[in-house]
């Protein structure tokens, strides 16, 4: 059976990627330091991925049961705050979360993937990499992963292996509605201003993922699909 690791997979966008690979045979293993809100055909292994020593372990622990050939870095943190306001510690935080964190695991799986001749690697960015006011960490990581995983393309494509990221627009999961509360004016701008005329759903993310995690994929990498309901055409970077 073909192993994956979906980080942050017990809520929101991770957990409905999580159970659409299981429901697609993936053995799928969930790298998160909540506990699930909901059960299903995933194994939850608590990690804090914000600690780079706790993290190595656990994913030598899960190697250690075969190798994993399928990787999705899911798990990102997002701290709204205009830039005088940002501190170091909320700054680090986001850096070892949504950009050290995936780099760490994906250094760990690409050896089996190596071996085995096949891999997958989908990293989750943001279209905030395109710019947004209050999120001077967030957009930054999710630059820094998007520009992460175009050099690994690059470096594994002769492996079987690729690597593609999505990059979202408004999806509704707990991280959006904390940071775009719905009584805020701007959350309804955000909302009224998408194309196809609602938010995105996590199953939607999902889908994206089902198609780069695919065999049928294999001649796709380096590549970033904006899932964000023509948002990102209709208001560019702002």
């Amino acid at each position: 059976m073909k192993r994956a690791i979906v980080t942050g997979a017990s809520q929101g966008i991770g957990t409905a990627v999580a159970a659409r690979l299981a429901d697609e045979g993936w053995e799928v293993i969930n790298l998160d330091l909540k506990a699930p809100v909901e059960g299903g055909n995933v194994r939850w292994v608590e990690v804090d991925l914000a600690n780079a020593s706790d993290l190595e372990e656990v994913l030598a622990s899960v190697l250690c049961d075969g190798p994993v050939t399928g990787l999705v870095n899911n798990a990102a943190v997002g701290i709204a705050t205009l830039l005088e306001e940002t501190s170091d510690a909320d700054f680090d935080r986001q850096v070892a979360i949504n950009m050290r964190a995936p780099m760490i695991c994906a250094r760990a799986v690409v050896k089996g993937m190596r071996e085995t001749g096949f891999g997958r690697i989908v990293n989750v960015s943001s279209r905030a990499h395109l710019g947004k006011t209050h999120r001077t960490a967030y957009s930054g990581t999710k630059g820094g992963i998007l520009s992460m995983g175009r050099v690994w393309a690059l470096e594994l494509a002769r492996d079987g292996i690729t690597v593609n990221t999505i990059a979202p627009g408004p999806i509704r999961t707990e991280l959006f509605e904390r940071i775009n509360p719905p009584d805020m004016p701007r959350t309804r701008e955000i909302i009224d201003s998408v194309p196809v005329g609602r938010l995105g759903e996590p199953d939607d993310i999902a889908n994206a993922v089902s198609f780069f995690m695919s065999e049928q994929a294999g001649f796709v990498t380096g590549q970033t699909l904006y899932v964000c309901g023509g948002i990102t055409l209709a208001r560019g970077g702002n």
